[in-house]
């Protein structure tokens, strides 16, 4: 965390913290402010405590964000006040609709140094509205995540809540050296698509001691998206997850299931998921990109998996232990499973693992899973885990 001895408060720009004010002007021109002036060491942004309702805005290099206790940062929830950008490269089109994407509420490109911080205050994207959209499919355009960094170096976010986001929450594609610790995100169970965090054709990201609780994929490793992931190429790698609790009626761990530009070297510890849909789901598919944004996707891009290593896990009141589907002509390889239980609830009998065109191995895992994964005295899939 580097400490910047210039320090400005956004009412120094005209700020006003009553949540009604749209303080969109004030946040531009504070941010304009660190930007050309230059300060040696960055500059810090004070928030101090208020609603400050405003639309989108742009960060710059050398700055921290900082918001103090009982500071709200909130998106209007006005769709107009939203500017178009343009798809991301390795996506080729908007998530959801084709063309454009709506600019995320906080947002940055090609930086370096950049902390968004404070005493837990609170950045609200009031997605409500967006939600919506949605769900009457009156969406023009794909929705805006709540933070998007791109093409940055340098990234601190602690210490802030993050809550009701129009999609994914906290978005840094195309980064490296990314610090996100002591984070809260808040969205409800039912609120589609708000990804916690989403490293995407990101390295060295480290993701620790937070809570999320949203109504999707807790953490998601991505990398890019079918015909356009594979052109851009950019995998992630170096990711490190660690010390995360959280609820979701989807995945609490993700890799996926846009993957392709290729993910390696994930490590997950230590986590704690409750009331979850799935608890570990590595998802991806013929094209590497999970579903299609159109039909030019290869259809002879088959996914890799391999050398995938889940030790150490116990769970309560699970339905269903475990899924593991490769493809015909692209089998799952060096799978192991180890030291693995796994309750069912009430007792009842606890359904068996289903698995097709996967190879790897087994030891001390309950229920017994499927056939194709062989003990350990019998291969060397989880020599290497011990």
């Amino acid at each position: 965390m580097r400490y910047r001895y210039d320090k400005i408060s956004i009412t120094d720009f005209g700020g006003v913290g009553d949540g009604v004010t749209l303080n969109t002007k004030a946040f531009r021109a504070a941010i304009y402010r660190i930007e050309h002036l230059r300060r040696r060491g960055g500059t810090l942004l004070y928030i101090p405590s208020g609603e400050y309702l405003t639309g989108p805005f742009n960060l710059t290099s050398h700055m921290t964000l900082y918001l103090a206790r009982g500071a709200v940062i909130k998106a209007t929830m006005d769709t107009e006040q939203w500017p178009l950008v343009a798809p991301l490269p390795s996506y080729g089109r908007g998530r959801e609709r084709p063309g454009g994407r709506y600019m995320s509420f906080i947002h940055g490109d090609g930086l370096h140094d950049v902390i968004i911080t404070g005493e837990n205050g609170t950045i609200d994207g009031q997605g409500g509205v967006w939600w919506n959209m949605w769900r009457q499919r009156t969406l023009k355009f794909t929705r805006p995540n709540l933070i998007e960094l791109m093409n940055t170096r340098g990234v601190i976010i602690s210490n802030v809540i993050f809550k009701n986001s129009p999609f994914w929450n906290i978005h840094p594609v195309y980064c490296s050296n990314v610090v996100i610790r002591y984070v809260t995100i808040l969205a409800p169970a039912d609120s589609p698509n708000t990804d916690g965090i989403d490293p995407d054709s990101s390295s060295h990201v480290c993701i620790e001691d937070s809570y999320i609780s949203t109504g999707d994929d807790l953490i998601a490793v991505k990398s890019g998206w079918d015909e356009y992931g594979i052109a851009y190429g950019r995998p992630s790698h170096g990711i490190t997850i660690r010390r995360v609790t959280g609820s979701s009626p989807f995945a609490g761990i993700a890799v996926g299931s846009e993957t392709s530009g290729g993910v390696e070297d994930v490590l997950a510890e230590h986590i704690n998921l409750f009331n979850m849909g799935v608890g570990i789901h590595l998802k991806t598919n013929i094209g590497r990109g999970g579903d299609h944004p159109d039909e030019y996707y290869n259809r002879n891009a088959l996914p890799v998996l391999k050398d995938v290593v889940i030790k150490n896990i116990w769970g309560e009141r699970v339905q269903q232990p475990g899924l593991i589907h490769g493809l015909k002509n692209a089998p799952f390889t060096g799978i192991c499973l180890s030291n693995i239980h796994l309750r069912g609830s009430g007792g009842l009998r606890n359904l068996p693992w289903q698995c097709s065109d996967v190879r790897g191995a087994a030891v001390q895992v309950s229920p017994w899973p499927c056939s194709q994964l062989t003990s350990h005295q019998q291969t060397g899939a989880c020599s290497s885990s011990f």
